[in-house]
């Protein structure tokens, strides 16, 4: 039998380039993707079938869509869309560029790759699409607009896709994950210090406290579970007979999802606040 194949982006480190390792030990055809050159050489060196796939760029979007069609002769059963980061920062202090950036890679790029894989997924009859959301994609938490509205919108638009989909085969998938461990927060942290004028914002104060979980090295987070839990999410997704809409992973993802439905909006926006 032909293994399935599926494509991921964002494989550098952290939860893609875990999944793209336990799908493969696991019998798929695995095309790890990731924007760096030396990334995808790395990526080739541990054994996997990997390749260049910077989701900001169009050209590359197109390009790497048409290598893995090459290489599998026209088919792809599966893509995550994984790759992503958070811009910290209050929503005030957010700089419009940042902004645009921060939809560019959590949600633009993944729109127009699974626009790229949606037409051969349903001339075969079937596909799974994932998205890599987080428990910020339903329960906002301060300090995280950028992140929470890129989120917010990815659900959304997953949400609308299953509707679309109905009846072709295809069905999409949200990954809510939580706190997991990965490189997030020292990515976040490069982009709150180029990004945010922390010393004239009226939230300078909070922003310190924001530094030192950024710079804390181990789990700053509570309930913090390796990138193992997301995999095994990840492969009921894609192995379920009839998937469900969300697949959540961590403690943190369960309660919120259960507290934003039990609770007025008054006592939830306590519990968060208290949270962030």
């Amino acid at each position: 039998m032909t293994a399935k194949s599926i494509l991921i982006t964002g494989c550098s480190s952290g939860i893609g380039l875990v999944v793209a390792q336990g799908l493969a030990a696991k019998g798929w055809r695995v095309f790890a993707s990731a924007r760096k050159a030396e990334d995808v050489s790395r990526l080739q060196q541990l054994g996997l079938e990997a390749l260049p796939l910077d989701v900001d760029d169009s050209a590359s979007i197109h390009a790497a869509v048409a290598e893995v069609l090459r290489r599998t002769g026209g088919t792809l059963d599966a893509l995550f869309n994984n790759a992503g980061y958070g811009q910290p920062g209050a929503a005030e202090d957010v700089p419009r560029h940042a902004m645009r950036a921060q939809f560019e890679t959590n949600l633009f790029g993944a729109w127009e790759l699974m626009n790229a894989v949606l037409p051969v997924m349903r001339r075969q009859g079937h596909g799974r699409v994932l998205f890599n959301s987080s428990v910020l994609g339903f329960a906002a938490m301060k300090y995280r607009g950028a992140y929470n509205a890129s989120k917010y919108a990815m659900e959304g638009l997953c949400d609308t896709l299953r509707l679309e989909l109905a009846g072709s085969g295809i069905h999409v998938c949200l990954i809510e994950p939580g706190p997991i461990e990965s490189r997030f927060r020292p990515n976040a942290l490069a982009r709150f210090l180029a990004n945010i004028d922390i010393a004239h914002s009226a939230h300078r104060a909070s922003y310190e406290k924001q530094l030192l979980r950024l710079k804390k090295e181990g789990h700053a987070a509570p309930f913090t579970l390796p990138a193992t839990a997301v995999l095994a999410k990840v492969e009921r997704a894609l192995l379920a007979a009839r998937p469900a809409a969300r697949y959540r992973v961590t403690f943190p993802t369960h309660l919120f999802w259960w507290l934003k439905r039990l609770l007025p909006t008054r006592w939830l926006d306590a519990v968060l606040g208290r949270a962030a």
